[in-house]
């Protein structure tokens, strides 16, 4: 990942060029005026006509980093005969598209570019790929254990502090509670926070609250992943449902075992999608569950599925109805997600809930 100081040597030596437009440097030191410090001025030239830029060098391009360069660009008393001109190793795509639709052009250092100059040329290039990967993904907090950090933002939508984030998340994790996996730290949360605000899905002026849970929860939804299951089984119960339900919650309390039904199972508690007789539970211990289960184990027509995982998502924020745990509406919506067209179709209703509670959370 090349620094800011690398990046003015590329300008200085002239290795930062845009084919077929020439680019040539004026002035590479601090360009200050009332309303702040610019990095250099640059003249850009393109069949014999010219455009002079005044440069923003930034050695990153977040989210956050982009958008308060872009306002910053915005806001500026540019020097007359000038145009604002943003530099940073990568563009994706979207920020390529959101600089021309600003009027602020940009190169990376990947061969991508918008180059704007009103009335004399205007020039759009993509599809370079990213040679500074570390600039776009620091750390997927989507995906594993950390996705917690953003699930419990979609449940409460702000917090007074860090600590509170922390509390909250330990609160809701069913295996923390049973002693079963330790708590996040406040570390693990911390660098989690800071991803979120780059990615402006959380602000932190004030309190730390949720900015964009639509886009959190597309977050969560890309980067969701099955937990890791060590055991399947799967029982023909000569029981109804809900005296498997109570067989299931007694043995539970009585081994001081974590147990709660899957997401696919837990589907009509949010909407209004009815799911097949075979109740599908995430245990800890499947051999322990078995013992007081009555019935045959067989994959012909069965009314019970035992999951062994110790994944911490599946068993966070789970939602208690007399007893029985359901999964929660976020674990429902991404196993929703994961599946196939009739699965999605529904996962719209409940991805409406969340959002909709997500509304209501910042309205109070």
């Amino acid at each position: 990942m090349p620094t800011e100081i690398e990046m003015m040597d590329q300008l200085q030596n002239g290795k930062l060029q845009v084919s077929p437009l020439s680019l040539r440097l004026i002035q590479d030191q601090p360009v200050i005026n009332e309303t702040g410090n610019f990095d250099a001025l640059v003249e850009i030239s393109w069949v014999g006509k010219t455009a002079r830029f005044i440069v923003e060098l930034k050695s990153i391009s977040t989210p956050k980093v982009f958008q308060n360069a872009i306002n910053f660009l915005k806001s500026s008393l540019l020097p007359q005969g000038y145009l604002p001109l943003l530099i940073v190793p990568f563009f994706s795509e979207q920020q390529l598209k959101e600089l021309e639709c600003q009027g602020i052009s940009g190169i990376d250092l990947c061969g991508n570019c918008v180059l704007i100059a009103p009335n004399k040329f205007a020039v759009l290039r993509s599809g370079a790929k990213n040679r500074f990967p570390s600039s776009a993904s620091i750390k997927n907090i989507y995906r594993k254990n950390s996705s917690m950090v953003g699930r419990v933002f979609l449940t409460v939508s702000s917090y007074s502090s860090v600590q509170g984030v922390c509390a909250e998340i330990n609160r809701r994790n069913m295996l923390v509670r049973y002693g079963v996996k330790k708590p996040m730290s406040l570390s693990t949360i911390s660098k989690s926070l800071k991803t979120l605000e780059n990615d402006l899905i959380i602000g932190r002026k004030g309190d730390i609250h949720l900015l964009q849970a639509d886009k959190l929860l597309s977050k969560l939804t890309e980067n969701y992943f099955p937990p890791e299951t060590r055991t399947i089984i799967r029982l023909k119960v000569p029981q109804t449902r809900n005296t498997i339900m109570e067989l299931l919650m007694n043995q539970s309390q009585k081994l001081d075992l974590p147990v709660t039904a899957t997401g696919i199972s837990s589907t009509s508690q949010y909407s209004v999608m009815q799911r097949g007789d075979l109740l599908s539970i995430y245990c800890t211990n499947v051999s322990s569950m078995l013992k007081s289960i009555p019935g045959n184990q067989t994959d012909r027509f069965p009314n019970l599925e035992l999951v062994e995982t110790k994944d911490e998502r599946v068993f966070f924020d789970t939602r208690d109805d007399q007893g029985f745990q359901w999964a929660s509406p976020i674990q429902v919506y991404l196993e929703l997600m994961d599946g196939d067209k009739r699965d999605q179709e529904t996962a719209e209703q409940v991805r409406s809930l969340i959002l909709m509670n997500c509304q209501q959370e910042v309205q109070l």
